[in-house]
């Protein structure tokens, strides 16, 4: 009987207890959330963007905002740990009348200059070095004139899922 009694009060003592929760984000395990309209860090002068790459063959955004004539200062973070020579990584931002596929095909057969087409280089108008992972590198340059370029990594085959726009506005 004293064991019920016992029971019986613990179990009112955990009852009475405070009954909110405390909701916590649910976590994503082993994916990386894009982000879509990502507009760059943004004051008069100077866009800071910063993009991520990682070994499944993903940026972490498809989308880039800035202004016309800003100073942009892009960091490419390769967030993965597979080696340059696996999973290499860079971002090359095209010309308006660039054709992704072509500079992405040639690309392929450029390995003697990490991945940019010489033939083709008045297609790109500013890119990183390439990386392997855990590697990051940081470029600046002046945003074109307002439209909507296309970013892409130039590694090979690459271009098919880590593309996105460059958008100056």
């Amino acid at each position: 009987m004293k064991k019920l009694i016992l029971v019986f009060m613990g179990a009112i003592a955990i009852s009475c207890g405070d009954n909110k929760k405390e909701e916590k984000p649910a976590m994503q395990i082993g994916t990386q959330v894009e982000e879509k309209a990502a507009p760059a860090e943004v004051d008069d002068t100077v866009a800071k963007v910063t993009i991520e790459g990682n070994d499944q063959m993903k940026f972490n955004k498809s989308e880039i905002r800035v202004k016309a004539g800003q100073k942009v200062v892009l960091t490419l973070k390769h967030v993965g740990t597979m080696d340059v020579t696996v999973m290499g990584h860079n971002w090359a931002l095209l010309t308006q009348d660039a054709d992704m596929a072509a500079v992405g095909q040639a690309a392929a057969s450029a390995k003697d200059t990490d991945y940019i087409p010489t033939d083709m280089a008045d297609k790109i108008i500013v890119h990183t070095k390439m990386l392997g992972g855990g590697e990051t590198d940081t470029i600046e340059f002046e945003a074109p004139a307002p439209g909507t370029y296309t970013f892409m990594c130039t590694f090979p085959g690459h271009y098919a899922l880590m593309q996105g726009k460059f958008i100056v506005e």
